[in-house]
């Protein structure tokens, strides 16, 4: 494994990289930065088929009184300050929520809990960073769903290439045992069973190795990403897709649990996670969430062929009017 991009870069060209630079850290740079295209793209897309209104910013320059003129632009200007707003709260709701599911040890040792590189939690970045999001983009003015509808495919490929920096440095996020004897044999020993050497938690798992689950996750996210990207035109309440989104990462996240090592607590007398619990309750609201938000399309209403009038209708109609008395003045 490789903790730092610099201990490839001596495996690779036989020098050392002089800056330290974290895979976890550029992983998830990298798919914050892909995920914002993907965003701009969808924004812009929206904005020219008016399905989403603009924002206004200041033109450059200014007027004789040296005031500067609004002008109204596509909502992707503001990519840049959602993608931060999700950087920022992200992280400190991921940590927050993985101190609640250590607290013994956070209890014993806070400081460092706090300020160690590793240790956060998903789902209290999706949390944290996503109301924050929902109360900037209404200090905008824009539509809520629309916005959600287009970070819904750029927040899931974000998602994946962050579990690979996940992969790469070893930081624990790893499956159980596996068993070698059961592995399919059409399938890549490093697919299977992964030791992670060199990991940067310091494990030796050499003699039980585990399943990669990150690879799994990252496998997952792609196609996810690809069928959001597919539905994104959808004809349905602006929101849809989100929900949609919604489901499909409680699902993965939930079945993934099922051979990923995380810390277990009782409910109602089943031994859950934490992730578990989060997957199931966003399931159930993405499903409320979609019908709420299905909008099935019209059916065409059949018109009613008109018979053209043939010369004989034309006959008989000339001639009743012909027949009719003429209106008194009075009526």
């Amino acid at each position: 494994m490789y903790p730092r991009l610099s201990d490839l870069f001596t495996d690779l060209f036989g020098f050392n990289f002089p800056i330290p630079i974290y895979s976890f850290g550029f992983m998830v740079a990298a798919g914050a930065m892909f995920g914002a295209w993907v965003l701009q793209k969808d924004l812009d897309r929206m904005y020219g088929s008016g399905l989403i209104s603009g924002v206004k910013m200041p033109e450059e320059g200014s007027d004789k009184k040296g005031r500067k003129k609004m002008v109204e632009v596509s909502p992707s200007f503001i990519v840049g300050t959602i993608t931060l707003i999700i950087i920022g709260a992200g992280f400190a709701g991921a940590k927050v929520f993985h101190i609640f599911e250590n607290w013994d040890v956070f209890m014993r040792a806070p400081s460092r809990m706090i300020f160690t590189t590793g240790g956060f939690t998903f789902y209290g970045g999706m949390i944290v960073g996503g109301f924050s999001v929902v109360y900037y983009v209404r200090k905008k003015g824009l539509s809520v769903g629309r916005i959600a509808d287009a970070m819904a495919p750029g927040v899931m490929i974000a998602y994946g290439i962050g579990r690979i920096g996940c992969h790469l440095s070893g930081d624990g996020d790893w499956g159980i045992a596996a068993d070698i004897a059961s592995k399919p044999g059409w399938l890549p020993t490093w697919l299977w069973a992964e030791t992670y050497p060199n990991n940067i938690m310091g494990v030796d798992l050499s003699a039980t190795p585990v399943f990669p689950t990150p690879l799994y996750e990252f496998f997952a996210a792609v196609l996810i990403f690809a069928l959001l990207w597919s539905f994104r035109k959808h004809n349905h309440v602006a929101g849809w897709l989100f929900w949609v989104y919604v489901v499909f990462n409680g699902a993965e996240r939930f079945f993934i649990e099922k051979i990923r090592v995380n810390n277990t607590f009782e409910l109602f007398g089943q031994t859950v996670t934490q992730a578990e619990v989060i997957a199931l309750t966003l399931i159930v609201i993405g499903v409320v969430g979609i019908f709420k938000t299905w909008t099935l399309p019209t059916p065409a209403t059949p018109s009613t062929p008109t018979t053209p009038a043939t010369p004989e209708d034309t006959e008989v109609s000339v001639a009743v009017s012909a027949a009719s008395p003429p209106a008194s003045p009075e009526s």
